[in-house]
């Protein structure tokens, strides 16, 4: 995506020869801190920020990056570089200290999770936090109740762990680093590997991007989306976002997501604004990424984005994953836009889809009784990996 001019983060690559190596010696090559020292003082070179400066710090995100799409199946970790002094210069470089320990907070629960390995219910903490402020949203909580939690979370991590949490900047980023490479390993990984025919031997490569923040307010954002839509194939933006949040809070389900069009929120009787009415520039500049992606990718695409403070910034794309119906469409209607030729679009219909469109289905017009209903499309995709894994 930076490479065709899209706005992306600053960030660099450790590529899937480190996880192999990793797989292999449990270690990392001695030249690799170096390189990554070198690659972090380039992003604070473009970021005009210092990781772990106590005056004006960078943080940066941990994400997986495997050769095919493997959603959900891997680890994240944001916001690394937090600790007592980079927080209060949060707090005072954005003079918005409800902001700072919000964050704050949340690097907390996900470090421990992903990078310490510890089973603490941090949610019952913080629906704690909100009863005692009379609240329903986290996004209703004071500075001072999420200060309070920040001091809490140390607390119980200090419990389980019998030490105190990482405070430097550069040991969280190894650790989270490790983490993520650790991840390929992990046992919904490898089942899902088995499923899809990907080889054990590829590994992930692991980007480190400086953070972008859609929880700084409510002209803030984050969300997910699909160039068409991935159950019909029809050719509308489709997908959801929640206003002053962060990636995790769309998947998390605490929160309903709101649609991105204002179509596909009369579709869903919804009453909150669409991003297409609330934030309309961002929308048709979202809009305007959506057509690069497909003229360039030519395949539908998944986007993950961030708006902070009016700017949009695209944190990942990947091959969107379809129903058997919508592959089908997509494959004719891009032959047909002349994005890819007939052959090519013949020969992105797997053998398997005929064998999934020949099995018998639910007609779309019989009077169905809803049982449940999922909070949203990113975590329905979650919990269908989550159970192929069991």
């Amino acid at each position: 995506m930076a490479s065709i001019g899209l706005p992306v983060p600053a960030g660099f690559t450790l590529t899937t020869e480190v996880c192999s190596y990793f797989e292999q010696h449990g270690t990392f090559p001695e030249a690799l801190k170096e390189e990554v020292l070198n690659a972090l003082a380039t992003v604070e070179q473009r970021t005009g920020l210092k990781f772990g400066d106590s005056t004006n710090p960078l943080l940066v995100s941990v994400r997986a990056g495997a050769p095919p799409s493997m959603p959900g199946m891997m680890d994240t970790v944001l916001n690394v570089g937090l600790n007592g002094k980079t927080v209060e210069a949060m707090s005072d470089k954005y003079g918005d200290p409800r902001f700072a320990f919000d964050t704050y907070r949340r690097f907390i629960q996900m470090y421990a999770d992903v990078v310490l390995g510890l089973d603490v219910d941090f949610e019952k903490m913080l629906n704690r936090a909100k009863q005692l402020r009379g609240v329903k949203q986290d996004t209703d909580l004071e500075a001072e109740d999420l200060e309070k939690l920040v001091r809490d979370y140390k607390a119980r991590i200090f419990v389980e762990l019998g030490q105190e949490f990482p405070t430097d900047p550069r040991e969280q980023l190894w650790g989270a680093i490790e983490a993520v490479f650790k991840s390929w390993s992990n046992p919904r990984a490898k089942t899902y590997r088995e499923l899809h025919g990907i080889p054990d031997k590829w590994g992930t490569a692991v980007n480190v991007q400086a953070m972008v923040f859609g929880n700084m307010g409510n002209d803030c954002a984050t969300g997910v989306a699909f160039t068409r839509d991935p159950s019909t194939g029809d050719n509308h933006f489709y997908g959801e976002f929640l206003v002053n949040a962060q990636g995790e809070d769309v998947v998390a389900g605490i929160r309903t997501p709101r649609e991105l069009t204002m179509k596909q929120r009369l579709a869903h009787g919804s009453e909150l604004p669409s991003l297409q009415e609330l934030m309309p520039n961002m929308f048709r500049e979202l809009m305007g990424v959506r057509e690069q992606l497909e003229r360039h990718y030519k395949d539908m695409h998944e986007i993950e984005f961030t708006i902070q403070k009016g700017k949009l910034f695209l944190l990942q794309t990947r091959t969107g994953k379809r129903t058997t119906h919508a592959a089908i469409k997509i494959a004719v209607d891009m032959a047909n836009e002349g994005l890819v030729s007939k052959e090519e679009a013949i020969m992105r219909l797997k053998p398997q889809l005929l064998e999934h469109l020949l099995h018998p289905t639910i007609d779309p017009a019989f009077e169905k009784k809803v049982l449940i209903q999922a909070r949203s499309c990113k975590a329905i995709k979650l919990e269908r990996e989550r159970l192929f894994s069991l």
